[in-house]
């Protein structure tokens, strides 16, 4: 019994030890800078609203399209602001979601819950940076009938699409060097028949969103405005060419 009795202790301690890791792991994120900060104030022809786990960015006059947007691995869900009010002011519904623990892996399919409670919404769009854009392939690869297409922002899919009727976009910067080259390049074969790639010269992995430099990350060539523009310009154009 005593023997029993420290097994039972070591393994509840080991666990102890492994909560505790993962909870400072998760304390050590990139957070939102002030451009990002300024981006939730309602600009013009975009009604926004902040909840606990969602920012709605709402146009004036809706195209029917809505984009729910995944954050990337470890960022702050307000550093990607910026550029969910730029898409919205060009008449798209989008939905930016708040990960736990700002991990987009502890709740892939958030999209449902947006989803039904946006029944006015025609067109669906699911969207994510780095780990934010393997998860919403991964959603899109088990729910493609609810989802017109997928984009990809420095990510390459994690989720089988090559057999679904499902769209994608690969948006990347040229100096990007967080995203895994030889990933991108054999999970290729998981995209739909339907895919487009967009480099965008001189661009970075943390330029897509607004919380400054990323360790590891290659030098950008352009600023990060011009990054989130041509974004946006290649994201419209994919959803209504």
């Amino acid at each position: 019994m005593n023997h029993l009795k420290r097994i039972f202790i070591s393994m509840l301690l080991i666990a102890f030890l492994a909560f505790v890791g993962f909870f400072i792991y998760t304390l050590d994120y990139y957070r939102a800078d002030d451009v990002a900060l300024s981006a939730l104030v309602a600009s013009q022809n975009t009604l926004i609203e902040v909840e606990n786990s969602l920012v709605t960015f709402k146009p004036e006059e809706s195209s029917g399209v809505g984009i729910i947007f995944y954050p990337g691995g470890k960022v702050e869900h307000i550093a990607y602001a910026p550029l969910c009010s730029e898409l919205a002011q060009n008449n798209s519904h989008v939905f930016l979601v708040k990960m736990p623990f700002n991990l987009a892996v502890f709740d892939i399919n958030r999209a449902d819950v947006i989803i039904d409670a946006n029944p006015e919404i025609t067109r669906w769009y699911i969207a994510g940076h780095s780990l934010g854009g393997a998860m919403a392939s991964q959603y899109t690869s088990e729910n493609s009938q609810r989802i017109e297409g997928v984009i990809l922002l420095g990510a390459y899919a994690s989720g089988d699409l090559s057999k679904t009727d499902s769209q994608m976009l690969s948006v990347y910067g040229s100096e990007d060097k967080i995203l895994n080259q030889d990933s991108f390049t054999k999970t290729q074969t998981n995209n739909p028949p339907r895919t487009i790639y967009h480099e965008i010269a001189g661009g970075n992995h943390a330029y897509f969103g607004s919380y400054g430099e990323q360790k590891g990350d290659g030098s950008a060539l352009i600023n990060p405005e011009k990054q989130r523009s041509e974004t946006v310009k290649t994201i419209m154009a994919f959803i209504d060419p």
